[in-house]
């Protein structure tokens, strides 16, 4: 039994702008990473990707492949990705809950935050074991950290969800805080393995890391005005029912005509062999 997020119904006043440039930037740097032969995409990856003993130890990369200082992976990581799935799962994730977030603090300040929630992210995870050389990529630690600023912002939010049990699925209303509340239990539950190496290539720490993160910043990064807690809103009564269909399309339409508008007023094949395995973020 699980869940799938699919879209919120949380309005903003204005073009989520940084989300989409972020999408677009991930979205490129994939299919730059496509075009690479097998092992010109694993030099990639170590050359972008975080490598906690690049950046904590004594270990280097060849002069020839040192495209970047070291502490600079702790951003270029946040824009590769292991394959389709890790793509298409983070960028739903920022599509959804990033446009609230971004609009609640502004553009310059959503993307430092952003930017610095994937950092923290990605120390979080190098600290467990500074001498690993196996690299990180990922947008998930800075996403993370989105997800926790927008608990903090709008718990009450209803999200569309895809409700899934064993062979029967249906589409259902939940609370955000039930939405991401249940995500980062999942994190916390599948944390030990991080420490006994067997995470199967899943940076949890990292995800633990960047959502403690945007719980802390959101208060000193939202705009002075922006309540948290949903607070000045009235409290919603959740019934579960199911939802149809076509009142699914109905509703996707309305979201999309509403992002359309408000544009107008204010004018992806698995990965390739030979990369290594994780830790995604």
């Amino acid at each position: 039994m699980f869940f799938f997020p699919l879209f919120d119904e949380n309005a903003t006043s204005r073009r989520p702008v940084i989300v989409w440039l972020i999408i677009a930037a991930c979205v490129f740097a994939f299919f730059w990473q496509q075009s690479l032969d097998g092992i010109a995409a694993e030099v990639a990856i170590y050359q972008f990707g975080f490598v906690p003993a690049i950046v904590f130890q004594d270990e280097t990369l060849p002069a020839e492949f040192i495209i970047v200082p070291s502490w600079a992976t702790f951003i270029t990581s946040m824009f590769l990705h292991g394959g389709w799935l890790h793509l298409g799962g983070n960028m739903l994730y920022l599509w959804i809950f990033g446009d609230n977030v971004e609009d609640s603090m502004g553009r310059g300040r959503f993307l430092v935050f952003y930017l610095l929630c994937g950092a923290l992210a990605a120390l979080a995870q190098g600290l467990i074991d500074p001498s690993s050389q196996v690299p990180m990529v990922g947008a998930s630690g800075g996403i993370a950290g989105v997800l926790g600023a927008y608990l903090m912002l709008h718990p009450k939010a209803a999200v569309r969800c895809l409700f899934i049990v064993i062979v029967f699925f249906r589409f259902i209303n939940l609370p955000a805080w039930l939405v991401l509340g249940g995500w980062i239990g999942l994190q916390f539950a599948a944390a030990p393995q991080s420490f006994s190496g067997d995470g199967g290539g899943v940076a949890y720490i990292a995800h633990i890391g960047g959502f403690l993160a945007g719980l802390a910043l959101i208060p000193f990064f939202k705009k002075s005005h922006i309540s948290l807690f949903d607070r000045g809103r009235p409290p919603k009564t959740w019934s579960g029912r199911p939802i149809s269909f076509d009142e699914m399309k109905q509703d996707a339409r309305k979201r999309f005509r509403r992002n359309t508008n408000q544009s107008m007023r204010s004018s992806i094949p698995s990965s390739k062999p030979g990369r290594p395995k994780g830790p995604w973020s």
